[in-house]
């Protein structure tokens, strides 16, 4: 279960934020999973949860935006998202460009104080 390594380091990079912002408390963090990261997002949920429980960041709560596979078409010059990776464009094109999907970042604190 690697979510619980990446929890760590997402927590880690949270302490450390809370570090330079004495008395301030960190309220949440929000986080891209990508649909193609590997990364199962409840189960990074639930290790974050567990890892801040009884710390200095009890109740931070991580909030996962996921993000959808999806491909540039050079042909009609349009994003679309990829379905059962099946990465043809509607207009038939196949040599299509991947853009997004396998995010996983952290892209934001909720911060409440100074």
């Amino acid at each position: 279960m690697h979510e619980l390594g990446i929890a760590d380091s997402i927590l880690n990079e949270v302490k450390g934020q809370a570090r330079r912002r004495p008395g301030a408390r960190i309220v949440a963090v929000g986080v891209k999973v990508g649909e193609m990261s590997g990364v199962n997002a409840d189960t990074l949920a639930s290790c974050f949860k567990t890892l801040v429980h009884d710390t200095e960041l009890d109740g931070t709560r991580l909030e996962i935006e996921r993000t959808h596979h999806r491909h540039w078409c050079p042909s009609c010059e349009r994003e679309f998202r990829v379905w059962n990776l099946d990465s043809r464009c509607a207009c038939g094109e196949t040599q299509t460009r991947f853009v997004a999907g396998d995010e996983l970042e952290i892209s934001y604190l909720e911060v409440d104080g100074p």
